[in-house]
């Protein structure tokens, strides 16, 4: 009786070995399956980031032809403009002019921005915004205009508040688009001219 016994002991721990073994193999293609995820997620990342950056220099590249002839067809969609605002130009690009160097300087959204008054409470973003640009003397990109209406206690309703602001700036006569994401008051030319 002892014998069969040694013979199901040792088949039992061959099997455990195996088993093992084969636990061990898996772990290590595991390793292998979740370092190879890693770097194509790596990869995906950085092609997000070139498309976002292409997408961004697209719609400066039309915001310059649609500002210079004048007509209002083809705008760019509501996506399209928060894609530009939220993504800074591929790195070659920066500074290759003065003035273009000074367009893609944009201001980031600062986040934990607390209410500093009450100011923009009651009032309209086309409200609030013209009190804004009138103060700065000068044009303001959205996402500072962004920055400043919530320091003055504006509440925002909906998910994408740049956006937000810039259609409605884009849509209202009182206002008119000096660069991409970047806006002033028309009174301003107006009062240079005379």
């Amino acid at each position: 009786m002892d014998r069969p016994n040694e013979n199901l002991l040792s088949r039992l721990e061959q099997s455990l070995r195996q088993s093992r073994a084969a636990r061990m193999h898996l772990g290590a293609r595991l390793r292998e399956l979740e370092a190879e995820a890693d770097a194509v997620r790596a990869e995906l990342a950085e092609m997000d980031t070139l498309a976002s950056q292409t997408e961004a220099a697209i719609y400066r590249l039309l915001s310059s032809v649609l500002a210079s002839s004048n007509f209002s067809v083809g705008l760019p969609s509501d996506a399209e403009l928060e894609a530009a605002m939220r993504h800074s130009p591929p790195a070659h690009t920066r500074g290759a002019l003065p003035l273009e160097a000074k367009r893609q300087q944009i201001p980031p959204i600062r986040a934990n921005i607390e209410a500093l008054s009450d100011r923009f409470m009651d009032r309209t973003i086309p409200q609030a915004v013209t009190l804004l640009l009138r103060e700065e003397g000068g044009p303001l990109h959205v996402n500072e205009i962004y920055n400043r209406l919530l320091e003055g206690g504006f509440k925002f309703t909906g998910q994408n508040p740049t956006i937000s602001v810039a259609v409605s700036l884009n849509r209202n006569g009182r206002f008119r688009k000096v660069a991409p994401g970047t806006f002033d008051l028309m009174m301003r030319d107006a009062s240079k001219a005379s």
